[in-house]
């Protein structure tokens, strides 16, 4: 591993901040070395609880994962907090929106947010986001929290990165229940109502319940549903209680351990295979071939894709 590498790692899962911050990008950007700089973080990991937060735009998971954040400060934990923010699509960065939401923690010494982009990653989690936990675990942080972009039914991809999965609703949304219908509900740990103080909170809380008794699984015991007002912090308490109280069962039990390693091999596996297949074909002539043929009405994307994969041949 290079020296440049290897300071970067010493100091930043050392307590330098800065160090840590060029270690994220450099791993995100996947610069040269990140693959071994990873390497040599993954056996520091492994200690610290992954919760991913989740639910429709505008249900209040910033504002909720700064309040759990700062219970779990005045508790002497540390907690770095992984923001995925949608895409710019100019400079294809984050566009840092949940980092001014939780202002009011951002700077506490004891805790470390990251926001970062999607880039176009279905269910808007990057495999980018799951090395940020990573490095944060390695850095001695107790827990990470994942909050997602809040996308709907394609959230279901936060499973696979976390060990317990939070999913906030609000009442006032006409789409909430049908959110939980497209198969959200199916990965949540936790259920928040959150903005319990407006009026329908209730009404979803009897709503929840009731699609989880139709759901009839009875291979798990079934979600709690909390009720929390963010702002206010009524309700955040016991919800962190519930949440270090689930994530150490399901840290304990192994449960979800490999189904998340076998997902995490194969994400990693599509992406060094997307990444080979542009630079091998990107500006070649075999490419720029089949552009020719589908504008001259020759041929089609299905079949030029197809015939370019089977011309490939594991590099050696």
């Amino acid at each position: 591993m290079e020296r440049v590498w290897q300071e970067l790692i010493d100091a930043g899962t050392g307590g330098d901040r800065r160090a840590l911050g060029r270690l994220i990008t450099r791993v995100e950007n996947r610069e040269p070395g990140w693959r071994e700089a990873m390497k040599a973080l993954y056996p520091r990991s492994g200690r610290a609880r992954v919760v991913g937060i989740t639910g429709a735009p505008g249900a209040g998971k910033s504002s909720l994962a700064s309040r759990i954040a700062a219970i779990l400060l005045g508790q002497g934990r540390r907690v770095g907090i992984v923001a995925v923010d949608p895409t710019s699509p100019f400079s294809g960065g984050a566009l840092l929106g949940d980092r001014l939401r939780m202002f009011d923690v951002a700077t506490a010494p004891g805790i470390f947010i990251r926001s970062m982009a999607t880039r176009g990653t279905l269910g808007g989690l990057c495999q980018g986001a799951r090395d940020v936990a990573r490095i944060l675990d390695a850095a001695g942080f107790d827990l990470v929290l994942i909050e997602t972009v809040g996308a709907g039914q394609d959230e279901i991809e936060v499973v696979k990165a976390a060990d317990l999965v939070l999913v906030v609703c609000v009442p006032g949304q006409g789409d909430a229940v049908q959110t939980l219908k497209a198969g959200i509900m199916e990965i949540a740990d936790l259920f928040v109502v959150n903005k319990a103080d407006r009026e329908g909170a209730d009404e979803l809380v009897a709503d929840i319940h009731s699609m989880l008794a139709l759901r009839g699984e009875r291979s798990r015991e079934a979600p709690p549903v909390l009720r929390t007002c963010a702002l206010s912090g009524e309700g955040v308490d016991l919800l962190v209680a519930a949440l270090l109280e689930r994530a150490d069962r399901a840290r304990s039990s192994g449960e979800r351990a490999g189904a998340r390693i076998r997902e995490e091999i194969l994400t990693l596996i599509e992406g060094e295979l997307a990444r080979a297949v542009r630079r091998r074909f990107a500006g070649g002539s075999r490419l720029e071939e089949a552009v020719k043929s589908i504008r001259d009405g020759e041929s089609d994307p299905y079949s030029a894709a197809q015939a370019i994969l089977e011309t490939l041949e594991p590099e050696r």
